[in-house]
């Protein structure tokens, strides 16, 4: 196909949006006050309706022909959930999410057995799902475990979602949408206490509507000392953060057709790592202090020097609405955000090796910086038969990191004692490896669903199409502290790779009854390629893509007091990114390199999801999902000839699940509720080159809440609530891999976590 270049891409989205503000308008009633008339007419004891963004337009989930999980802001209070990196406990089973590593700084993300194949912690290097907050798409995997400020709900799109997302989204989209300013003076404040010595505030203000602008702020500040305890003096604990976050948003609404929307959020999220144990011996000796730890320890064997990895971002939204007509609004995108993160990682003191009066305790000491801006415009249109978005999307990423990796600690000559080292000592000055990355991604979008009058309104036909090109340009600047030498000569390395594509989508859906509602989906979604920063010589790697076949029921029966959605998939998954890791003789760091799989990867799965309220005031629900996912064997570039060798998937267990528990009933004027979720999991793969499985998971959680306590003041009311998280106290590995020298060592889960809550609102 014919290659554009960035400027004619601007020039075909200014052509194609000027040609769009020239369609006739179209009169139809808005999908806002369908879904509202949909809730209205419901029988008094139906499930709540749910309504999306999905398709840039608000539907009601159960029309919305593509398999999609919602949490509510309810659902985050019930579970206890401040950042994404709490869903980590399978509340969503078809998303798993869990650190890089042992660091909590960076979150990797998988979704049908797609995301990160490895180390996303590179410059050059996009997710395989892409997390979205208001429209506005999160480039890098730093920052997504920031403190979630004033969350309306958070809809997990699942397969790929190339034409109306776009941007590395194969695997799925993470839309998280915010409560916007109501323009009537009200606050909503919450405080509370927890073990490990937290706490939490968290407090939302919106002020009266002036001169047609309302103003709302947000601020939630949540801390927590370690689960695990480092003994060193002065030193603080494993697993402990301390996040904070502001948010700032005036909406103008000009006119009856024009609304105007700035918002301002500004983030901290400082973290410790987990700490990685030592579960069985390999064939290198031990120290006498650190023998094995096969069960979950409440301190560390050795007490390291330690830090928080610190994480500021910030950002600037602009997002314009324009009702041209009844049936016909165009839409503005405006972003600009901005991300620091430390990364300060002594975690992983079980994996040195021992040697008489040697030094140990490899302290990761790392930093990134980025920055990005981005642009999208949509025109979007409904009338009696047809609803259409288009629309053109640019996005541009500045990235630089740094690194160094010396040791801490120093063993005596028999191994039962150590010394800190005054000074941390490295081969090579600080950094040992550097390197920048930029990208520009600009695209086309178009999708459109007909409803033909042939079938009685009951048949829809959507068909979509994302025209995208990548262009990415990096340079490695320094290996072992110094300029790369790749063939014996001393130079920066280069990246400079271009890719574009077209990703289609092909949607019939049938309603058998405004009740029944089946479908049959296939799409495609792609992640570009980039470039190594841990390689020796910056090797490239090229693009992945998934195609991806659905078919899918949404159904509500008995006066819609049961809710029943089903969905299975089947995928091609090709040109996989893998990644490899050795250790080179003379290099200060393991070399990873990073391959694209020969052949395609088959994933096949099935997702259900069933809500059920017997009767008023309790809801029971219940969401499963099974993953099949098989990978073709990748060239290793470690070995002479490149042979293939096996590799694993990520994040994709065989079976998992989600039970939940909601209960309700007027306890006088207030109002008491009960809430009960389980989820479970089989083992997974935590390494694409080791066989090697997480444990069997099974995580309780629990709240209790009286609300709607009357307070002095008009509608002020009090909450009191106690929830627990792991309230079983749990005990599994989420993140094992074996060494044969090292031996088998992992990470285990959180202890139980407990606290209490009061809220004020008025």
């Amino acid at each position: 196909m014919t290659v554009f270049t960035f400027n004619r891409v601007r020039l075909a989205a200014q052509t194609a949006l000027m040609g769009s503000l020239a369609l006739l308008s179209l009169n139809a009633t808005a999908s806002h006050a369908e879904a509202a008339a949909s809730a209205a007419e419901a029988p008094a004891d139906a499930l709540p309706e749910i309504v999306v963004t999905a398709q840039k337009r608000e539907t009601r989930l159960q029309k919305t022909p593509i398999s999609i999980s919602v949490m509510n802001k309810d659902d985050f209070s019930n579970r206890h959930v401040q950042s994404l990196a709490d869903l980590g406990d399978g509340a969503i089973p078809s998303l798993r999410v869990a650190p890089f590593f042992s660091r909590s700084s960076a979150l990797t993300i998988g979704m049908r057995g797609v995301g990160s194949m490895g180390d996303a912690n590179q410059p050059s290097r996009d997710q395989g799902v892409g997390v979205y907050v208001d429209g506005v798409y999160m480039g890098r995997a730093q920052g997504l475990g920031m403190a979630l400020l004033d969350i309306e709900r958070v809809e997990v799109l699942k397969g790929p979602q190339g034409t109306l997302f776009g941007r590395n989204t194969e695997g799925g989209a993470i839309s998280i949408v915010t409560k916007k300013p109501t323009g009537v003076y009200g606050m909503n404040t919450t405080f509370g206490l927890s073990n490990f010595n937290g706490y939490k505030l968290e407090s939302h203000l919106n002020l009266p509507e002036m001169d047609n602008v309302s103003v709302k702020a947000d601020l939630v500040l949540s801390k927590r000392d370690g689960t695990v305890k480092n003994p060193l003096d002065g030193a603080p604990d494993f697993n402990a953060y301390d996040k904070g976050g502001v948010r700032l948003e005036a909406l103008w609404r000009a006119s009856d057709s024009v609304s105007v929307d700035y918002a301002f959020d500004t983030s901290r999220d400082a973290s410790t790592p987990y700490y990685v144990q030592l579960l069985s011996k390999g064939s290198l000796p031990l120290a006498p202090l650190t023998p094995t730890q096969p069960d979950r320890a409440k301190s560390a064997l050795i007490g390291v020097p330690l830090q928080h990895s610190v994480g500021n971002t910030s950002g600037h939204t602009l997002v314009i609405d324009w009702k041209l007509s009844d049936g016909l609004k165009l839409k503005s995108i405006s972003s600009y955000r901005k991300l620091t993160q430390s990364q300060f990682d002594n975690g992983s003191t079980a994996l040195s090796v021992f040697a008489p009066n040697g030094n140990f305790s490899r302290y990761s000491l790392a930093n990134f910086d980025q920055s990005q801006y981005s642009q999208e415009i949509q025109l979007i249109g409904d009338n009696s038969q047809f609803h259409y978005v288009g629309g053109a999307f640019f996005y541009h990423e500045s990235v630089a990191d740094d690194a160094w990796a010396p040791n801490t600690l120093q063993w005596n000559a028999t191994g039962t004692g150590y010394t800190i080292l005054p000074a941390p000592v490295n081969a090579t000055p600080f950094p040992d490896r550097a390197s920048t990355a930029k990208t520009d991604s600009a695209g086309l979008f178009g999708q459109l669903t007909w409803t033909p009058d042939a079938f009685d309104g009951k048949a829809h036909l959507t068909i979509g199409a994302r025209y995208t090109e990548d262009k990415k340009q990096g340079e490695l600047l320094k290996v072992n502290g110094a300029i790369p030498v790749v063939n014996g000569v001393a130079a920066i390395q280069h990246l400079d790779a271009k890719w574009d594509r077209i990703d289609p989508m092909v949607t019939l859906a049938y309603d058998v009854t405004d009740d029944i509602n089946l479908y049959a989906k296939w799409s495609t979604g792609y992640k570009a390629g980039g470039a190594n920063s841990r390689s020796l010589t910056y090797r490239a790697f090229g693009p992945e893509s998934v195609e991806a076949r659905e078919i899918g029921l949404k159904s509500e029966w008995f006066d819609r007091s049961l809710r029943f959605n089903l969905a299975a998939y089947d995928s091609d998954y090709k040109d996989t990114q893998i990644d490899f890791n050795a250790v080179i003789p003379g290099n200060t760091r393991g070399t990873l390199e990073t391959t694209n799989a020969a052949g395609t990867a088959k994933l096949k799965g099935v997702e259900a999801d069933i809500t059920y309220r017997p009767l008023r005031g309790l809801i029971l629900g219940a969401t499963y999902a099974t993953n099949s996912t098989h990978l073709p064997k990748a060239p290793n570039p470690f070995v002479t000839g490149n042979p293939l060798v096996a590799v694993y998937p990520l994040y994709a267990p065989k079976n998992a699940y989600s039970v939940t528990v909601d209960y309700s009933r007027p306890v006088g004027s207030a109002l008491f509720k009960a809430h009960l979720d389980a989820n479970g999991a089989s083992g997974q793969n935590t390494s694409s080159a080791d066989p090697t499985r997480s444990d069997n998971s099974l995580i309780v959680n629990g709240r209790l809440a009286l609300a709607n306590i009357a307070l002095p003041g008009q509608n002020t009311a009090l909450q009191l609530s106690l929830w627990s998280r792991n309230l079983t106290n749990e005990k599994h590995v989420f993140m094992r891999n074996f060494n044969a020298a090292l031996g088998t060592y992992g990470i285990y889960n959180e202890p139980r976590t407990y606290g209490i809550e009061a809220n004020i609102s008025f």
